[in-house]
């Protein structure tokens, strides 16, 4: 069992999947990074001075200054702000791979089309062309 679970796991399949996985779960860090440091700050801005990461529901009842102020003090709240940065990463990954698979499905060789079958001759031309067959064959 072992010798199978080796030859299965050495399969090309199996190595570029794991690949792919490293270099995604990176690819989404940066992302993240873009989303929080570098997108999301400009953006609040232009929103009237909104930093959303702090932006929140305290279900607690209670008024609290920030969101760590608010997990600080153990209060249940609903982090819209930080789900909306979220989609936004979810947003921007999916179109990257959309974009990664356009491009390999150009790259990739597509079948040939088989040539099409020659047009069937008129009936005429069908007809004269076996008379012309049988004069031959005499």
């Amino acid at each position: 069992m072992l010798k199978e679970f080796k030859e299965f796991a050495m399969r090309g399949n199996v190595l570029d999947m794991a690949v792919g996985i490293i270099i995604g779960g990176a690819f989404g860090k940066i992302v993240s990074s873009f989303v929080a440091d570098i997108l999301m700050p400009p953006l609040g801005l232009l929103m009237g001075k909104v930093d959303f990461s702090s932006l929140f529901i305290d279900l607690s009842g209670q008024t609290h200054a920030s969101l760590k102020a608010a997990k600080d003090a153990g209060a249940a709240t609903i982090n819209y702000g930080l789900f909306i940065n979220t989609v936004i990463d979810f947003v921007i990954v999916a179109f990257a791979i959309f974009l990664l698979i356009q491009q390999i499905n150009r790259l990739t060789k597509k079948p040939e089309a088989a040539p099409a079958a020659p047009p069937e001759p008129p009936a005429d031309v069908k007809l004269l062309t076996e008379i012309r067959d049988l004069l031959k064959a005499r």
